[in-house]
Formats: structure tokens, sequence, C-alpha cells
């Protein structure tokens, strides 16, 4: 069974810094893309960042130059630095690992979200 376990999100100020950490564990034999999604009050989840296992990495307008994602493949993890907050970044945050397992093969696997609060 996989899990993929959140964690750092919290209140911050506007203009300050968060850092989130998604690890995911199970019966994993590959991970291919991992990413950060969120989801605002009454508004559907959008893509925040996407990372493949080579380090390509993607954005969403709204977060570039202020959010920078990693990840480490040995832990099978992926994080989210955010910088420059504003209260518009104000949700809640899930992971997403796109990976394969046996044997159930190649399915997209979400965690349970971690709520980030941008206020002053």
């Amino acid at each position: 069974q996989v899990q993929l376990v959140e964690s750092g999100g919290g209140l911050v100020q506007p203009g300050g810094s968060l850092s989130l950490s998604c690890a995911a564990s199970g019966s994993i034999s590959n991970i291919n893309a991992m990413g950060w999604y969120r989801q605002a009050p009454g508004k559907q989840r959008e893509l925040v960042a996407t990372i493949t296992s080579g380090g390509n990495t993607n954005y969403a307008d709204s977060v570039k130059g202020r959010f920078t994602i990693s990840r480490d493949n040995a832990k099978n993890t992926v994080n989210l630095q955010m910088n420059s907050l504003k209260p518009e970044d104000t949700a809640v945050y899930y992971c997403k690992a796109d990976l394969i397992t046996v044997p159930q093969g190649r399915k997209d696997y979400w965690g349970q979200g971690t709520q980030v609060t941008v206020s002053s």
C-alpha cells in the first residue's frame, strides 16, 4: 500500500516563506512525475508545480519566481519552497505522485493535504 504524507503547512504573514515536504512510502517500484497542487475554498484544484524523475520542472504562472520544487529520488520525497507568499496562495496543498507499484502497476496517488494560510 502506498502512502504520501505531507508536512510543513501553517500560518505565515504576507511576504513570508514556508516549505512543504511530501514523502512517498510503500511497495514502490518507480516514481515518475511528482507535484504539488492546491485548492482554495470554492475553487477547483489547480496545479502549482511538477517535477519529473529527471528534474524537469513546470510551474503555474502565478507562482513562477516565488516557488521552487525539488525532489530526492533516493528518499522518494518532493519539496516545495514557497517564498514571497501572498494571501491568494492560501489553500490546501496536495502532493501527487505518478508511480508504479507491484502488482498494481502505474497510478496517480495523492496525499491528504496540508493547509497553508497567508494572512496578517
